[in-house]
């Protein structure tokens, strides 16, 4: 923070034009806070942050490929300013933002919470030293990367918004689920939902002994694969059958793991 001018230099990082957008409406009745940068990815972010080292960081936790906690482990948790940490709702970023007493908002941000939580981090800001901050990030991670650790620690359900709430999924009745721009389409009982999530971190989450990554669009479910059908020539696609008739490409760095996994469960 500048300690002659008194305003708190802010990023906003958010893949969403419209989530940043909201963020900037909310700021403006907060006149000490100056928007001098947006970021539109995890990478894009670290950028950012070297190059504005802004007071203050908005940062959107279900970002793709680089997500908020990898931003956290890439910049470093003793180099981060402020952070209000925002996530569509997930059960373990917030019980581990609020055990780690850091500040969060859950989407959609509603304006009397947005205007706590940026009063509870501009006093914090005036009080806390860097190294308090720093140490509650470094918790943070510490607790994300050991909630990844184990393979036995898959999970089982995914909370999947509907146009009624929220539904339980349980991971067995789910047939596949493909990369669809920053979401990914969870295909299961005939029905297809949407969950802003990266494959890349619903590959981490599930049980690796049943679902696969046959593409880097792509997720199956082993037990609703029918058949590996193998390209008739070199230039031809491998691809997965499932048992309702879908075909996912294989791409050709995943036809061996593919083939393997499927191997290992017929045996």
């Amino acid at each position: 923070m500048d300690d002659h001018s008194g305003e708190i230099r802010a990023v906003i990082a958010d893949d969403e034009p419209l989530a940043r957008r909201g963020i900037r409406q909310l700021l403006a009745q907060h006149r000490d806070v100056i928007v001098v940068g947006e970021a539109r990815n995890g990478v894009e972010t670290v950028r950012t942050l070297r190059t504005l080292r802004p007071d203050l960081l908005f940062l959107d936790v279900q970002m793709p490929e680089l997500d908020g906690f990898g931003v956290l482990r890439e910049h470093g948790a003793e180099q981060m300013p402020a952070v209000i940490f925002v996530t569509a709702y997930d059960d373990f970023a917030v019980r581990a933002f609020e055990a780690n007493a850091l500040d969060y908002l859950v989407k959609p941000v509603e304006e009397a919470r947005f205007a706590q939580a940026l009063e509870r981090t501009r006093a914090r800001m005036r009080t806390v030293q860097a190294v308090a901050l720093s140490q509650r990030l470094s918790a943070l991670l510490a607790m994300h990367e050991h909630s990844h650790a184990s393979s036995g620690a898959a999970v089982h359900r995914l909370l999947v918004p509907t146009s009624t709430g929220d539904l339980l999924l349980d991971t067995d009745e789910i047939d596949w689920i493909e990369a669809d721009d920053y979401y990914a389409a969870i295909h299961a009982r005939g029905r297809r939902h949407l969950i802003r999530e990266s494959l890349a971190s619903l590959e981490q989450r599930l049980d690796a002994g049943r679902f696969v990554r046959a593409h880097r669009s792509a997720i199956v479910n082993i037990d609703r694969v029918r058949e590996l059908r193998s390209a008739s020539d070199a230039a031809g696609e491998t691809v997965l059958v499932l048992r309702d008739g879908t075909r996912v490409p294989v791409s050709r760095r995943r036809r061996e793991q593919v083939a393997g996994l499927l191997r290992r469960i017929s045996g």
